[in-house]
């Protein structure tokens, strides 16, 4: 009889690229301001519209996406 619980990769024995969770030693993803502004308006992460709209904000740049321009 199987528990649930947390698997082999909760524990970062696989899948985390040899790293141990919360380690010092693991590399960090860098989030812009992009990143920070489209998932606080989107609620479903990720998704197409949200990686669109990412991809304009980076195009446009942060402080000017969203803006309605007249």
């Amino acid at each position: 009889m199987r528990t649930k619980g947390i698997g082999l990769q909760g524990l970062g024995v696989k899948g985390n690229n040899g790293y141990k969770v919360g380690s010092e030693d693991a590399p960090t993803k860098k989030r812009d301001a992009c990143y920070t502004k489209v998932k606080s308006r989107y609620k479903k992460w990720p998704s197409a519209y949200a990686s669109g709209a990412l991809v304009k904000c980076r195009k446009v740049g942060a402080a000017n996406w969203g803006n309605k321009s007249k």
